[in-house]
């Protein structure tokens, strides 16, 4: 928006959408689908973030919450669901209709359907519960509702203009004056744009996880070790098994040939795991390795390399 290019048009070849709603906490947008899908997308990427079966018909509405870990659908099956989206799970299911779904800044949940609003809070683990009903004069047809950031204000827009309801404990009361300031003058305010378009990151930048920016990529593991890795480990296993000393035992015990047998199964031991990776990758310890056509010889010795019997 702050300079008019289009990033991205895509077709989410999932049919009619007629949900759209951006995820506060990552920026990433949530789309609502007549086949009961929600895929959630950032400006960048061809294919959704992620597609969730969610409704056993059109979704009608959708709402993320402040800390992005949860999400509120709703659909035509009449039925508003919780979702936990570090797991991706259903936390609680409420029979009920939605065209307009909304959450406040402390957890409460408005959910309108007709003329009647319906304000959701919960009770403990996820459960959530009718905290609040309101239903509008003379049957107004409620098309949403919204509640205002640092009040205890529900916004309603219905069929004949706009109303307001107080929902007591929907606002936050304390409020950080250097991310969001309600009372700010016209002069802040001017200086607040400015400075939001100088710290405004590239759409790149939009992922499901936020706090990966800035991180710095540790190395990737090696999967498999090199042949010229394992043999230097087996002949510093080699090495270290042979300056270990052999402790003096008692008469008949200590003869050279009994601590050069037990020296000889010191190496053994400590070769012993190294030379099943070895294995692994395809080396031969066990037998002297051959002079391939692929080798590079000398121009004199390349004449008593065996040829290939075509």
């Amino acid at each position: 928006m702050s300079t008019g290019e289009m990033i991205a048009n895509h077709r989410t070849g999932l049919g009619r959408t007629d949900v759209m709603r951006v995820n506060p906490y990552n920026a990433v947008i949530g789309l609502g689908h007549a086949g009961g899908k929600v895929t959630m997308w950032k400006p960048t990427s061809v294919k959704p973030l992620v597609t969730m079966l969610c409704h056993n018909g059109p979704v009608t509405a959708v709402a993320f919450e402040r800390g992005g870990h949860l999400m509120a659908t709703a659909g035509v099956d009449k039925k508003i669901k919780i979702w936990d989206l570090r797991k991706y799970e259903v936390v609680h299911t409420h029979a009920a209709r939605a065209e307009s779904l909304d959450f406040s800044q402390k957890g409460l949940l408005a959910a309108s359907n007709g003329s009647l609003v319906e304000i959701y809070r919960d009770a403990g683990g996820h459960d959530y519960k009718v905290y609040m009903k309101h239903r509008m004069v003379k049957g107004y047809q409620v098309g949403k509702v919204l509640f205002r950031p640092y009040e205890d204000i529900c916004s309603i827009g219905h069929s004949t203009g706009f109303s307001s309801i107080l929902v007591p404990g929907s606002g936050e009361a304390n409020f950080d004056t250097f991310v969001e300031n309600p009372v700010e003058t016209a002069k802040q305010r001017r200086e607040r744009e400015v400075h939001a378009l100088l710290n405004k990151l590239q759409p790149e930048t939009v992922m499901l996880n936020p706090n990966m920016i800035g991180n710095v990529r540790q190395p990737k593991k090696k999967e498999k070790k090199t042949k010229k890795e394992v043999e230097e480990e087996i002949e510093d296993a080699v090495e270290a098994a042979k300056s270990t000393k052999v402790k003096n035992k008692t008469k008949g015990r200590s003869k050279p040939s009994k601590r050069a047998k037990k020296k000889e199964e010191e190496v053994l031991r400590a070769k012993r795991p190294l030379l099943d990776q070895y294995k692994e990758i395809g080396g031969h310890p066990d037998k002297k390795q051959r002079v391939g056509d692929k080798a590079e010889l000398p121009k004199a010795l390349q004449r008593f390399a065996k040829n290939k019997q075509s």
